[in-house]
């Protein structure tokens, strides 16, 4: 019941029941004094039962006003004393003090929509703790993953500078390994910058009519000769009469596809390395699916597996080479498409890398 109708009944119940007392008083002491001890309508048996009466009609009045004021402060003022400390709580940081609420009333509503704002404050600070504790460990891994390369460069330098390096085969062995180790921090800064680019949506992106199979054979054959020097082939599987448009973006597609590739073939511990494409066309979408042959991955590690500087083992890591955000940047991407990327795997049968794009609409 409504806080309005419970004043009006309230109001009502004031005039109505004082009423209905009074007549029921007024019963009671007549059939009293004039019928049980046979007393006289006049004289002072009217002047205590007129006493009587009217001591009797403040009582009702007192004890029925009172009533129906406990009743309708109780159940307004109630709710609010909860409200009330429920601030207060909040206010000193307790976010788990709950006020649910079963009345059907304004103050039930008011009570919901308290409940709800305590929710989402507790979801936002949850989500502040997460977001300061993975800016934590991104510091971490950042701080970890140019400190490597940096102090191989140091002790290469130094040991050109002592002369350790004396022959012509060392020194140039040593310059190399010191070009490959800024090579790797410059990768892993730019994957960083582009990272950051994209968390903050300050990448631009020109979307057109791609068809994925010419996509996809094109890049399969750019890519052909950097995958055999890395001791792998790569075949797509598709239909050539299925439609397979997709809106995407060129450049960004192919550093989607370039990522997952690379980071197949990096962790790939067989001799023979195995890449397989697939497309499927779905009702709305276009699936792809990009299948290595490698160990797999624990069933654990899977959810983690888009996150920045996330090793599934000690077998992945910085000694591997890249940046370890190329997943990470996969996710970005495929999330500015409006599509998902996911990952499936099996320990010793291999790991594939799943993403969707959305159909190009005929006009």
């Amino acid at each position: 019941m409504s806080i309005k109708k419970r004043l009006v009944l309230s109001n009502i119940g004031m005039i109505v029941l004082p009423i209905v007392g009074f007549l029921i008083l007024e019963m009671i002491l007549g059939y009293l004094f004039f019928v049980a001890f046979n007393g006289t309508p006049r004289g002072s048996d009217l002047e205590l039962f007129i006493g009587l009466r009217m001591a009797g009609m403040i009582i009702i009045l007192a004890v029925i006003n009172g009533l129906l004021t406990y009743y309708v402060s109780r159940s307004i003022l109630s709710p609010l004393n909860n409200l009330s400390l429920a601030a207060k709580r909040i206010r000193e940081g307790d976010l788990n003090y709950s006020v649910k609420s079963k009345r059907n009333d304004e103050l039930g509503e008011l009570s919901e929509t308290f409940e709800a704002m305590r929710i989402s404050l507790k979801e936002a600070e949850v989500a502040r703790r997460n977001y300061e504790q993975n800016r934590q460990e991104l510091t971490a891994s950042i701080s970890h993953d140019l400190a490597t390369p940096l102090t191989s460069i140091k002790g290469y330098v130094n040991g050109i500078q002592d002369g350790i390096a004396n022959t012509p085969e060392k020194l140039e062995r040593y310059l190399d390994i010191i070009y490959k180790k800024a090579d790797d921090m410059d990768a892993l800064i730019h994957d960083l910058f582009l990272y950051s680019k994209f968390d903050v949506s300050q990448v631009p992106f020109d979307f057109e009519k791609i068809d994925l199979y010419a996509f996809f054979q094109n890049f399969i054959e750019e890519i052909t000769f950097d995958i055999k020097e890395a001791g792998g082939s790569a075949a797509l599987h598709a239909s050539p009469d299925t439609s397979y448009l997709v809106e995407a973006d060129r450049e960004q597609l192919r550093r989607v596809v370039k990522n997952i590739i690379q980071n197949s073939l990096k962790y790939i511990d067989k001799p023979q390395k195995e890449i397989h494409v697939y497309l499927d066309n779905r009702e709305d979408e276009i699936v792809v699916r990009i299948q290595d042959n490698g160990s797999g991955i624990a069933p654990e590690h899977l959810p983690y597996l888009f996150e920045s500087f996330y090793r599934t083992d000690t077998s992945r890591n910085s000694s591997t080479g890249g940046s370890g955000l190329g997943l990470a940047i996969v996710k970005k991407i495929i999330d500015q498409h409006g599509g998902k990327a996911w990952a499936e795997s099996e320990t010793g049968q291999g790991t594939s890398i799943y993403f969707t794009l959305k159909k190009k609409v005929s006009k």
